[in-house]
């Protein structure tokens, strides 16, 4: 299980975990960083209940025109964040996101650019998707759900030198800090 993590745009004010019958739970951090649990559900009736109250900031941070970060000074700990993935299919959207973002100082401006893209022309079908799809399909497709358009905008700005990743329970979708280069 993921549980949000307190951060620069959102503060973990309450949280309750209720896990009945009561099992071990194993807490660990995985390598995004993300505050995790695992457990082993027992044969039966087995239930989780969550609840948190998450206070977040009125405004998100933003920072257009922000200076593009050379790979070369990248820290080492997001360079995995440049690379293709499964679903993100950075190295088959160079052409698309430099058609996209022609004119557009690189960084946050071309993040923002590509994020109005997605709005634009990608539309948002609720369960349109019961499975992730990859950059390539919603591309062809058109459509998605949440996650898939984030996997398209993620693969648009990897290959573009900017690294991405899939903000679990942290970031909204308008902010560039899901982007660490572009701040």
């Amino acid at each position: 299980m993921l549980r949000p993590r307190s951060g620069a745009q959102q503060w973990i004010a309450r949280e309750e975990y209720i896990i009945s019958p009561s099992v071990s739970v194993f807490k660990f951090t995985n390598f995004y960083s993300n505050l995790c649990q695992r457990l082993i559900a027992p044969p039966g009736i087995f239930e989780v209940r969550i609840s948190a109250e998450i206070r977040t900031a009125d405004f998100v941070d933003q920072a257009p025109g922000a200076d593009f970060v050379e790979i070369q000074n990248l820290p080492d700990s997001v360079l995995h964040y440049l690379l293709p993935g499964r679903y993100c299919e950075s190295d088959r959207f160079y052409d698309l996101a430099t058609i996209i973002t022609v004119g557009q100082k690189p960084g946050c401006d071309q993040v923002s650019t590509i994020e109005q893209w997605l709005r634009d022309t990608i539309k948002y079908v609720l369960g349109s998707s019961n499975f992730p799809l990859s950059a390539v399909e919603v591309n062809l497709k058109q459509s998605g759900v949440c996650r898939d358009l984030a996997h398209l905008g993620i693969a648009m700005c990897r290959s573009l030198s900017i690294p991405s990743l899939y903000p679990a329970s942290q970031y909204g979708p308008d902010n560039c800090q899901t982007n660490p280069a572009a701040n």
